[in-house]
């Protein structure tokens, strides 16, 4: 078995391609819902640090003067910066590196967003230093999606969630992958606690509501099995095209017309703030 996991470089090989159409999108609204709660008025900076393709950073962008996205992978970079030429997106810059390489030179910001990858990082570091990168009255903000109470469920089929993962587990081993170790305490908790601790208060939360029911194919989720940590194609080896039939075997036979019915759920948004009595740095 590997070591246990320790952050390099391998985290989401070969995902990028599958991030956009294999991962369920943030409440509709969103981006708005946080630009009022900031109080975003086209002025200042905002920071993404784990951007991936841009999923939060681009539909923010307008709400401020300049939007930089930070992310490891540059192949997720590269995924963003296509899809920023595709929406017209021209106040958005992307920067190849780890949270932990911050300030990095990058300057201040109105808020630091992280969506869903915090956990990732050294998180006393990275809140400290986010704090002196901040404006008096800034921002450290946390987007994800709302886990409790859980949305709805559609109506089926839904997608085999469970069967995907023994699937996964059979070919990968029963401790969870994440590039070429395993997180065998799983995903870490109290982020809030952490955040505190570097000096910020807060946190005010704000949920955006979603709930309508989409349809997805085959396609898109064999596309989400491959956008995770835990699946991402490189970790199959010469195993990966077995692994694809099994899987692709396995939803014709959930839902032999291909299509799937998932409810979207809503996102939560928290902000903790930097008091203004706070110095940057």
């Amino acid at each position: 078995m590997p070591d246990a996991w320790r952050w390099d470089p391998t985290l989401f090989r070969g995902s990028a391609a599958y991030y956009e159409r294999g991962r369920l999108p943030y409440a509709t609204g969103f981006a708005e819902a946080l630009a009022g709660a900031l109080g975003l008025d086209g002025r200042g900076r905002l920071l993404d640090v784990g951007c991936g393709p841009g999923i939060v950073v681009l539909p923010t962008a307008r709400y401020v003067a300049e939007a930089v996205g930070v992310d490891p992978d540059e192949d997720m970079l590269a995924e963003a910066e296509g899809r920023a030429g595709r929406l017209g997106v021209t106040n958005a810059r992307w920067v190849a590196a780890r949270a932990e390489d911050l300030p990095a030179g990058l300057g201040t910001f109105r808020a630091v967003v992280f969506a869903q990858s915090f956990h990732w990082t050294d998180r006393d570091q990275v809140a400290a230093t986010v704090l002196r990168m901040l404006e008096p009255g800034g921002a450290f903000v946390h987007v994800s999606d709302l886990k409790e109470p859980a949305p709805e469920p559609a109506p089926s089929p839904g997608p085999p969630y469970d069967r995907i993962q023994d699937l996964v587990r059979r070919c990968l081993g029963p401790v969870r992958r994440a590039g070429q170790g395993v997180l065998v305490d799983g995903t870490p908790g109290g982020e809030a606690a952490i955040i505190e601790r570097a000096g910020f208060a807060g946190p005010e939360r704000l949920v955006v509501p979603a709930g309508e029911v989409v349809t997805r194919t085959s396609d898109d989720i064999v596309a989400w099995v491959f956008s995770r940590s835990d699946s991402a194609p490189h970790l199959f080896g010469d195993k990966l095209p077995e692994f694809e039939r099994d899987l692709r075997t396995l939803l014709t036979t959930t839902a032999p017309d291909g299509g799937f019915a998932e409810r979207l759920p809503a996102t939560e948004i928290r902000i903790w703030r930097k008091p203004a009595e706070v110095a940057g740095g």
